[in-house]
């Protein structure tokens, strides 16, 4: 109960690169200026500043002029000003990063967008479909996500009583990727956070700052040989609801090693 009362509370010194995505412009001038006559922010003002800029864009403005602050706020960032030491007042520019593309997601902001977001970020990079992005992005996002995926021909995937219809009844979005006479649909739902694999250790207040790195990424990249499989597509007269699971198994069974036996031995 005393931990949860100390993460309501939000200082220079406690956000992380993983809640600095919670906060906005105006937020890191608040706390800046509460930490002024905090001698820890001021040893470790490096470590403080590098955690706002992973989530933030920051730029030094010439106090004294005017245009050069003007051109800053036409651009979308908040000009305030920022005590750096004792003698010394600073004039910055931030901005939030923008979320945009599939390579701006990160394990620390996946947790903070929600699936209509990912979704539009989806949206404006795809090309072939779910397969389409690397393993690395793929982990990223189902460590935040639930993701599973259909592939039907168009007339059929909108069926009614369907998957898809469930899906959206569940709480999914969904993402419509165009194959020609047939569609992938891409359904996202936000994982709780209880099913976040997280290891702890300490209750102490550095290691909740460092929380949020001690994620357990499963190892997707030593499946054998999940790269040569060829699935083929089957005819129209083939295909029901059944046959369109999410997220299809792609192992393969080797037929060798089924027929292989014990050797027989023979003393000599």
């Amino acid at each position: 109960m005393e931990q949860k009362t100390e993460k309501k509370v939000l200082t220079l010194k406690t956000l992380t690169k993983s809640s600095v995505w919670d906060v906005q412009e105006n937020d890191i001038f608040r706390l800046c200026e509460g930490a002024e006559k905090d001698v820890e922010v001021k040893e470790n003002l490096r470590h403080y500043v590098d955690i706002i800029r992973s989530a933030f864009m920051i730029e030094e403005v010439n106090s004294e002029s005017k245009l050069e602050k003007q051109k800053f706020e036409k651009q979308g960032y908040k000009v305030g000003q920022v005590k750096l030491d004792e003698n010394k007042k600073v004039m910055w520019a931030i901005k939030k990063r923008p979320i945009s593309r599939v390579t701006d997601l990160t394990y620390e902001n996946i947790r903070h967008i929600p699936a209509a977001k990912l979704v539009e970020v989806l949206d404006r990079n795809f090309g072939g479909g779910w397969d389409s992005l690397s393993q690395s992005i793929k982990d990223i996002i189902e460590s935040g996500f639930d993701i599973s995926t259909t592939t039907l021909p168009n007339d059929r995937l909108h069926k009614k009583g369907g998957l898809y219809e469930k899906k959206l009844a569940d709480g999914y979005d969904v993402l419509e990727v165009s194959k020609g006479t047939w569609v992938e649909a891409i359904f996202a739902k936000v994982k709780p956070e209880a099913e976040k694999p997280r290891m702890k250790f300490s209750s102490s207040s550095e290691d909740e700052e460092n929380e949020d790195e001690d994620v357990e990424i499963e190892d997707n990249y030593n499946k054998p040989d999940e790269d040569d499989v060829v699935i083929e597509e089957p005819g129209d007269d083939d295909i029901n609801e059944e046959n369109y699971s999410t997220m299809m198994d792609l192992g393969s069974n080797d037929p060798d090693e089924e027929a292989e036996g014990l050797a027989d031995y023979e003393e000599e």
